[in-house]
């Protein structure tokens, strides 16, 4: 199959342990280790104040992501496309409203509706940012992270302009931990561009392949602390471009194709 090329213009990894991509590099490198003790996601700054006590955990930490990521690169946030990705969307606030719906029906929150959409991230971002370009929602249970990165990808070389591309999920809470695994808290931020700008970090070198395949696991002890996140996948990929070493990383999409990455620093 054809090979495709997209550029790295910014990234940002953010987590209670690792808050933001200058901590999470030097942890992944075995350099320094993870916060202790965990911090709070931060509340959005950007939004009003009633609404940032109101924003819900995957907004605060899909946003979190973002804006470094963007603040990295140096491009306009209004003109960049959006690809944000999640495998599970809010869980706290879809327990919330369950709960809700069993005990006292009649008073279910309708900003908690509002939260619980799986776009509610990309759409928060947009109004931030003032951006009218479109965004993209993504979700594909374990293969979530691969789902959207392609998705990115495809836009970026479709389109020829810069994607930013956001992967986050929480933690299950109540009765959803009985059917959902995820634990605490993990978002990555990537800025592709198609061509090389004056803050790029690494390209991907990318195609899809026929049949299935493991995902790549994690490595570093600050990376498998995050396993038992549902983007938990993502972490290869930030552990090589923090190692600023030539790789190849592969993630199934689904049982009969894959994702096959090269990275060059």
């Amino acid at each position: 199959m054809s090979r495709f090329s997209a550029h790295i213009d910014g990234l940002a990894l953010w987590s209670p342990t690792l808050p933001g991509w200058t901590a999470a590099r030097s942890a992944l490198r075995g350099e320094a280790a993870p916060a202790d003790p965990p911090l709070p996601i931060p509340p959005p700054s950007q939004l009003p104040p009633a609404e940032r006590r109101r924003a819900p955990q995957t907004v605060a930490l899909a946003l979190a992501a973002a804006h470094e990521a963007v603040a990295a690169c140096g491009h306009d946030p209004a003109q960049l496309l959006a690809v944000f990705a999640s495998a599970h969307g809010d869980l706290p606030v879809i327990d919330e409203l369950c709960r809700t719906l069993v005990h006292t029906p009649t008073l279910v929150s309708p900003t908690r509706f509002l939260h619980s959409i799986h776009n509610a991230p990309a759409g928060f971002w947009s109004m931030l940012t003032r951006n009218s370009q479109s965004n993209t929602a993504v979700s594909g249970a374990a293969h979530s992270f691969a789902h959207g990165l392609l998705e990115a990808l495809v836009q970026c070389q479709a389109e020829q302009r810069p994607v930013l591309y956001v992967a986050y999920d929480t933690a299950a809470v109540g009765a959803l931990t009985n059917t959902t695994r995820s634990q605490g808290a993990l978002a990555v931020a990537l800025v592709l561009a198609p061509q090389a700008g004056p803050a790029r970090t690494a390209r991907l070198d990318w195609q899809l392949r026929p049949g299935a395949t493991e995902p790549p696991a994690a490595r570093s002890p600050a990376a498998q602390a995050l396993g038992r996140n549902a983007m938990a996948p993502a972490l290869p990929l930030f552990e090589a471009l923090a190692a600023a070493q030539p790789a190849r990383l592969v993630w199934p999409l689904s049982a009969h194709q894959s994702l096959d990455l090269r990275i060059a620093p």
